[in-house]
């Protein structure tokens, strides 16, 4: 017995030194970026804040507030109208609601340029039907705006939202709007006073979600020429050629996201709220009649049509129309680059993802817990803030490994790590851990500790118990957050952008090359790529959100 206490403790040993290891080097780029803000080989600060800085920082706030109140208000509302009421094709907009979340921002944002713009389809068949001939001749709204920002941006992002406020009107015990009708209240007023006030932390939870990707985002704003922060960080770095620079702006918008995270946990913090029954009571939903009913219809397929139908139609349509000079050997180039990239990112994020969870389950105390934490906190760090700590970290370790081989065997390493695909790979992986070690802690808190006592009993080692028991109980969880994170990583357009080795190029830096050059067609079969593989994975969480809905059903 005391032989297997001590392979017990030893192997514990060995998954918390792997955790630690994973949390250090999460936690480097940040730590670099502290360090070179503070001491810039050239500071530029003063020039920022008396130039441009301002400037970035008030567009930044602008467009968090603008995309907050829209994904907020579509959300929030189509949530509650599917999960409250019942109307024409609620079923099915149930589900095409989560669609908009298979579209990267920036090809949206390309897409409706194309469609809206003079030169566009749809002002062209206005002047054809008017007589009109120039753009004094007719008003139409300018979709290269921070207002066309905002709402496309909201339009792609508001499932975050809606995600998280539907699970939570579900969870909703009807008995407090129940009680709230008989007293009189109208609809409206139950939905403001009570059911909304229960969804807040679920909510506050979607909408800072969505402001993360917002402060990341840098395509969009690019394309519409609105000067935020991440494109200030672009702008000094490559344009002005100043790391540091860039490192103080990535300061700036690493506070923008600690105040996001601030305002998300204020909104749950002591926010408890319990069934008043041990029972799942599924909600009735109450049958809307007349022009209410259409009208909730219509409000529900808005978003899906204007976030997914419409620009569907345009890609698949420049998709085929272009498809022969789309289909080149350097198209398929960028391909093979986005696939290796990302299937190579997700089998690492999972993998980690077991050996973090695990380690938590073979060591119950707070600092695994904290080191976990620590590790996903990658998530909140927008891509371009994380490249600039990468950079600076892995080139550091290059210029000492170069130093070093030339010191004592007269060759030069060269750029071994900063200059290859390896600068992206670990980027990502910091990035997207979070989203594995979520799955596969889910799919782990599923699996009785007795297995792990049986196990003990017998003998067998905690790595043994893992490959012949928990393994095979997890694969779900696993195989979900690899499909995950592989379609983030198709998707993820900032550190790519300024990590990419030389001549590699993934369909995410040849959609942005192709825009950039006005040549939009030429990007829709990466776009079509890119999209149908974010539809996996709102396959899988529709499906997960009906499974537990029946185990709930079932259970009461």
């Amino acid at each position: 017995m005391e032989r297997i206490r001590v392979r017990l403790h030893y192997g514990a040993d060995v998954w918390q030194l792997s955790v630690a290891v994973a949390a250090v080097v999460a936690a480097l780029p940040v730590i670099t970026i502290l360090g070179l803000s503070f001491s810039p080989a050239e500071n530029i600060w003063p020039h920022l804040i008396e130039t441009a800085l301002p400037r970035y920082v008030g567009n930044t706030l602008i467009l968090v507030v603008g995309v907050g109140a829209a994904v907020f208000l579509t959300g929030v509302t189509t949530a509650y109208l599917v999960t409250t009421f019942e109307f024409p094709l609620r079923r099915q907009l149930e589900f095409l609601l989560l669609l908009p979340f298979a579209f990267p921002s920036y090809v949206i944002a390309y897409l409706y340029t194309d469609l809206l713009e003079f030169s566009g389809p749809v002002q062209g068949l206005l002047r054809h039907l008017f007589g009109w001939e120039l753009a004094r001749d007719y008003w139409f709204p300018e979709i290269r705006s921070m207002g066309g920002a905002i709402l496309l941006m909201g339009l792609v992002l508001y499932p975050y939202v809606y995600l998280m406020a539907r699970a939570s009107f579900l969870e909703q015990s009807p008995h407090y709007r129940d009680a709230c009708r008989l007293m009189g209240r109208s609809h409206f007023r139950t939905f403001l006073f009570v059911s909304l006030p229960v969804a807040r932390p679920a909510v506050a939870i979607g909408v800072a979600l969505a402001l993360m990707e917002t402060v990341n985002d840098i395509g969009t704003v690019e394309f519409f020429s609105i000067q935020t922060l991440s494109v200030g960080l672009f702008d000094v770095w490559l344009n002005m050629n100043n790391l540091g620079g860039a490192a103080q702006i990535s300061m700036v918008t690493l506070t923008f996201i600690l105040i996001l995270i601030g305002v998300e946990y204020s909104g749950r913090r002591k926010a408890r709220f319990y069934q008043s029954s041990g029972r799942f009571i599924p909600t009735e939903r109450v049958a809307l009649a007349g022009g209410f009913k259409w009208g909730a219809s219509l409000l529900c397929l808005l978003p899906v049509l204007f976030g997914f139908l419409v620009p569907m139609v345009v890609l698949v349509g420049n998709s085929v129309a272009y498809f022969d000079q789309s289909w080149t050997p350097a198209f398929r180039s960028y391909a093979a680059n986005s696939l290796f990239v990302s299937l190579t990112v997700a089998i690492c994020c999972t993998v980690l993802a077991v050996v973090i969870s695990y380690t938590k389950r073979l060591h119950r105390g707070n600092v695994p817990l904290a080191l976990s934490r620590l590790v996903s906190m990658g998530y909140a760090v927008p891509g371009s803030v994380l490249a600039v700590g990468i950079v600076v970290s892995l080139g550091w370790i290059d210029n000492s490994l170069d130093g070093f081989f030339r010191d004592r065997f007269g060759f030069s390493t060269g750029l071994l790590l900063s200059g290859s695909a390896f600068s992206i790979i670990l980027a990502y992986v910091i990035r997207f851990m979070a989203i594995s070690i979520g799955n596969v802690d889910s799919s782990f808190s599923k699996v009785s500790t007795s297995i792990d006592m049986a196990s003990r009993t017998l003998g067998y080692a905690p790595f043994k118990t893992l490959r012949l028991y928990h393994l095979p109980l997890i694969k779900g969880g696993a195989l979900t957050a690899v499909l995950i994170v592989f379609v983030d990583c198709m998707k993820e357009l900032p550190a790519t952008l300024l990590l990419r080795p030389f001549n590699f190029e993934t369909l995410a830096t040849h959609i942005y090359q192709a825009a950039s050059d006005e040549q939009i067609e030429r990007a829709a079969l990466g776009a079509l790529f890119i999209v149908l593989a974010g539809l996996i994975p709102v396959i899988l969480i529709s499906r997960t959100i009906s499974s537990s809905r029946q185990l709930f059903q079932r259970s009461g």
